[in-house]
């Protein structure tokens, strides 16, 4: 059998590929500041990607490249560049990169301990680094999955277990109004229908409104339906607001209520000290979900759930087939599979060992750090500009903002604001998102790119203005 009919490349050919594809990246990261930040897109072209046959036969390697980077790279906004204030910015570094590929190419299998010891014990050795650092106590667990959606959806999994076990007939879940989205989707995942989630009306500052909470729970009560749990958000998607976490742990202990926080950009913040004061009772949650490819800048998929005693992952998830009766569950031989929905997983956990080993916590804590300072200066310079009303200020590396014309036309505030977005996609030197606050169409930059400097934030507003100038002229 030839190598091309086993699936296998020479040694030659693997190290050929292999540093092409390496200084492609590299030539990426050396440049990435002075490229474009949106795609070109030319929907001829991306069109004719569908329309591709069935390659029965093998092409050279380097044409297969070059399709990626025409038909991939080429029309791909870059969420990595520190001029992408749009969502929320996904900073990744070479480390997590380059530890990826160490995973992808011993193709570890970090389910069972059996089957990959060592990497079952970094996992759970960067599990408990991450419970330290949120403060829970040392009976947490956790384990990483794709991101924060499915990380809330196995959080939420396990408070369904721990205090529903099985009956869900008129349980009900609360958050506010401001609630990342992946909250409904996985509870719909998870069998409850949409009117066993509540929203609560936020308060002035788009935090959950304790006083509304209460009621909301009293008069459900009353009603003879069964709540069972209070989902917080630790930095809001919208805003950056962090919901009363103290005073939640407090009612929800208080009423026997399961307290889950969305942290799935907001948490790590807890590494920095502003960060912990606005925090402040994120280490009272029964669970905890987080993206580590968002504020603590890794690559994509890298989500971790942490749960206040491990236990409970293993009585939500274990089920022991026929074939993996030889497989044994012990403290001290910790099997991932038990620990959530996938048994067939990769080694997640390894990018951000380490990261955490290479660079140390505390150059990721000043790059935490620099968000903050970032959305603050973001802010000083649009209320410099003079044309720009403040939505809310600067809060875990958010500023909300809209056009201000100086007749206060608000139909044209509005539309500025909103077409500002397309504009900016068309441009390509900088992208903030938009959004609506009560009403309000706003745009809003997330600074958590620790390479963003001073001069990408000057160069972007002075941008902004110049673009909304032209927009409220047509």
């Amino acid at each position: 059998m030839s190598e091309r009919e086993a699936l296998a490349f020479s040694r030659e050919e693997m190290r050929e590929f292999g540093y092409q594809v390496i200084d492609q990246l590299i030539d990426y990261y050396d440049g990435r500041d002075e490229r474009r930040v949106t795609g070109e897109l030319d929907h001829d072209a991306l069109e004719a990607i569908l329309r591709e046959p069935l390659p029965h036969a093998g092409q050279p390697w380097p044409e297969v490249l070059e399709q990626f980077q025409a038909q991939v790279v080429a029309p791909t906004n870059h969420v990595d560049h520190p001029r992408f204030f749009a969502y929320i910015p996904l900073a990744n570094n070479f480390v997590g990169v380059m530890a990826d590929a160490l995973a992808a190419g011993y193709n570890i299998f970090n389910a069972v301990w059996l089957q990959g010891a060592g990497a079952a014990q970094v996992e759970r050795l960067t599990v408990d680094w991450l419970r330290r650092i949120f403060g829970f106590p040392p009976e947490a667990g956790g384990t990483f999955v794709s991101g924060g959606s499915m990380a809330n959806l196995t959080a939420l999994a396990v408070a369904r277990q721990s205090r529903l076990r099985g009956e869900m007939r008129g349980a009900v879940a609360y958050c506010s109004d401001q609630i990342h989205f992946a909250i409904s989707r996985g509870l719909r995942v998870l069998g409850f229908t949409p009117d066993q989630l509540r929203k609560i009306p936020s308060d002035e500052s788009f935090r959950l409104s304790l006083p509304r909470l209460r009621q909301a729970i009293a008069e459900d009560r009353a009603a003879g339906r069964r709540p069972f749990c209070v989902i917080a958000t630790a930095g809001t998607t919208n805003t950056g607001a962090v919901d009363p976490l103290e005073t939640l742990a407090d009612f929800c202990r208080g009423e026997d209520l399961w307290l889950h926080v969305d942290g799935a950009y907001g948490a790590p913040a807890m590494l920095t000290a502003r960060g912990r004061r606005a925090l402040a009772g994120l280490q009272r949650a029964d669970s905890l979900a987080l993206d580590a490819h968002k504020w603590l800048f890794q690559p994509i998929e890298c989500g971790v759930v942490i749960v206040r005693q491990r236990r409970w992952l293993t009585e939500t998830f274990i089920e022991q087939p026929e074939y993996l009766k030889d497989v044994e569950q012990s403290d001290d031989e910790l099997n991932f599979m038990y620990q959530g929905v996938q048994l067939t997983r990769q080694f997640r956990a390894l990018k951000l060992w380490m990261s955490f080993k290479v660079f140390g916590l505390d150059a990721i804590s000043r790059a935490i750090e620099s968000g903050f300072h970032n959305a603050e200066l973001a802010e000083t310079l649009l209320r410099q500009a003079g044309c720009w009303e403040i939505v809310t200020p600067a809060q875990m590396a958010i500023v909300t903002f809209r056009y201000q014309p100086a007749n206060g036309d608000e139909a044209l505030a509005n539309r500025v604001t909103h077409d500002l977005v397309g504009r900016l996609l068309e441009d390509g030197f900088a992208f903030a998102s938009g959004t609506q606050l009560r009403g309000k169409t706003v745009l809003r930059m997330c600074c958590n790119n620790p390479r963003t400097t001073t001069e990408d934030l000057e160069q972007t507003v002075a941008l902004l203005g110049r673009l909304a100038a032209e927009l409220a002229e047509m």
